[in-house]
């Protein structure tokens, strides 16, 4: 923002303080709650012992970063509400996930999900894979935290992250999942704080809704199948979907969190759950998008200078209808604060585990003293990279699309290759590996055309905004020759803008909700095509690392209906035999009985 950060006054920053202390609280009181954990699995996991709402509830924490509270409603503005049929790709990827992944990897009892790569195919893929997870997990907490207003950034990022990574290093897992449990009523309470006081000033959600339709905001009778368009159902449901199993299936954070429950059912219980807080999320998104399109439709702060990116559209909203309730403001800007800081302790945690298992625990043998201290120590490191990391993520500029397309060149890959490993006995290590470079080469192919040739505006179809109604001094922010760095200038334009200049770039992007799409399938079927030519229908596979029928609960339920229908008995102890199945043995899988490929 632009120098909006003197309105906020002492009030302000007691309840952002005030917050910030209490979210330390809670995760130190666990940090001295489990201060007696006596090995690394215990910190890493949590002792296996956590209830399904607590790790639901984390889970959509996790999910719910800065750059979820700032750039979705500012993704709503500019493209319209189209953007809530992600809440379809939320179910469809989580029963994907609760069918496909969680019964084998909650099975294994494994730490990191890159463990299971080496169980199934080899050394090589797993650190492959686990570079490529890395990436990622370091440079999308640095985004959130980078995307926190016109607050000292620096002062901003330091405090936040300092906090979270001592909670980290002394509790482990456990006090992460405590403090998201926290930091999730925060987030909503800030959100509702800036609806509500819209609604209010608006007379009502009415006008809120009819300003968005005549703003051509209302927008979700588009079922165009042309891949290069930005937004369509089928791009956000098909992508999405893609997308976010790639989060809830393979991601260290998500599997680490659901393998912390007490038993499978509980785990299924706390994906399913976190459907609905994913789905309040967006909701909360979506209106707040709309919220700004009715304030700003005659005056948009960003065409006049104003603000630098749309990421900062909201603050700038906050700023203006919250400023007079001494507080309030404090309590918005400490729910973006409490984004970042659920999201980078995830990712401190969940990098933790993936370095103590894939990288320590194979080359060194230590006694279970040391392995602890290691794991809190690399919990201090990671926290450090973040907050550098920080500093690189303020050259950026528009979160949203950054991370979807990051997650996309890194997910897309992971999701096919560990889909193979699940799905397919026969794709042996060779058409892993093979498949894994494949999907990246793709990915990243695509990513750069992106950055090379940006999709013109009748592709991505920016919405129309106006100034016409600014009234601003003389000496003013409205500076029509000062460039906007964070943003190419072909989002800018509206639908009936003249656009035949942009017609000789011969290569058009598709959808950057489809790079995750490419990645994964190109992964798949390269996989496939390697094993069958190397010999894979020979391979002999351990049915542990496979999905077996027994292990899904369609199957269940489907044996369920059919033996009431019959008139069968056996279906009532089913569900035990479920428990049975995948419920873990005490001690850790053990990968020496596995044959290696």
């Amino acid at each position: 923002m632009s120098g909006d950060a003197h309105l906020l006054v002492a009030a302000d920053y007691v309840v952002f303080a005030v917050v910030l202390l209490l979210s330390a609280a809670v995760g130190f009181y666990y940090a001295w709650r489990s201060r007696k954990q006596g090995t690394s699995r215990d910190f890493l996991t949590g002792g296996r012992k956590l209830n399904a709402l607590a790790v639901s509830m984390s889970l959509t924490a996790s999910y719910m970063s800065s750059v979820t509270v700032l750039s979705n409603p500012a993704e709503v503005y500019r493209y319209g509400a189209i953007f809530g049929y992600l809440s379809i790709s939320y179910v469809l990827a989580v029963v994907y996930t609760s069918e496909v992944f969680l019964p084998v990897f909650y099975r294994l009892a494994i730490n990191s999900t890159y463990e299971y790569l080496e169980l199934r195919f080899s050394r090589a893929t797993r650190l492959l894979a686990m570079l490529l997870y890395t990436g990622l997990v370091i440079y999308a907490p640095a985004l959130a935290l980078n995307q926190v207003t016109g607050m000292n950034l620096w002062g901003g990022i330091i405090s936040t992250a300092t906090v979270c990574t001592l909670y980290c290093a002394l509790g482990g897992l456990k006090a992460v999942v405590w403090t998201d449990v926290v930091q999730i009523g925060i987030m909503f309470a800030g959100y509702m704080s800036v609806i509500i006081k819209c609604v209010i000033l608006k007379g009502g959600i009415s006008t809120i809704l009819s300003d968005a339709q005549e703003g051509g905001r209302i927008n979700f009778v588009d079922f165009d199948i042309n891949p290069l368009r930005r937004h369509t159902f089928w791009t956000l449901v098909i992508g999405g979907t893609f997308g976010w199993s790639a989060v809830y299936g393979t991601y260290q954070p998500q599997v680490q969190r659901y393998n912390s429950c007490k038993t499978i059912k509980h785990a299924r219980l706390a994906l399913f759950i976190n459907v609905l807080g994913l789905a309040c999320t967006l909701t909360s998104s979506v209106i707040s998008g709309l919220c700004l399109y009715s304030f700003f439709k005659n005056c948009d702060p960003w065409k006049a200078g104003q603000v630098s990116s749309p990421d900062q559209l909201l603050p700038y909203l906050v700023m203006d209808i919250l400023a007079d309730h001494q507080g309030l403001p404090g309590l918005f800007f400490a729910a973006v604060y409490s984004a970042s800081l659920s999201t980078v302790s995830t990712s401190i945690n969940a990098m933790a585990a993936v370095t103590m298992e894939d990288l320590i625990k194979p080359r060194i043998k230590l006694s279970e003293k040391k392995l602890l201290l290691i794991s809190k120590g690399l919990s201090l490191f990671f926290g450090i990279v973040c907050v550098a990391m920080a500093g690189l993520a303020s050259l950026m500029g528009h979160m949203m699309q950054a991370v979807s397309i990051i997650g996309g060149v890194c997910g897309g890959p992971l999701l096919g290759l560990f889909s193979l490993g699940v799905l397919c006995p026969f794709v042996n290590s060779k058409g892993g590996l093979w498949g894994l470079v494949a999907g990246l080469a793709a990915a990243v192919s695509v990513t750069i055309g992106e950055i090379i040739s940006p999709s013109p505006p009748e592709m991505t179809r920016p919405l129309s905004l106006s100034t016409e109604g600014c009234n601003f001094s003389s000496g003013g922010s409205l500076n029509w020759t000062t460039p906007l760095p964070t943003e190419p200038s072909l989002y800018t334009a509206t639908p009936g803008q003249n656009t035949d200049d942009i017609h000789v770039v011969q290569w058009q992007s598709p959808s950057y909700l489809y790079f995750v799409v490419i990645g994964g399938l190109t992964a798949i079927i390269v996989g496939i095509i390697i094993s069958l030519l190397t010999g894979g229908l020979r391979e002999t596979v351990d049915p542990r690392l496979m999905l077996m029928k027994e292990d899904t609960l369609s199957y269940h339920l489907f044996k369920r209906v059919k033996d009431g229908v019959m008139g069968g008995t056996d279906s009532v102890g089913q569900p035990n035999k479920e428990d049975e199945i995948n419920n873990p043995a005490e001690e850790k899988f053990d990968n020496t009985r596995v044959s290696s490929f």
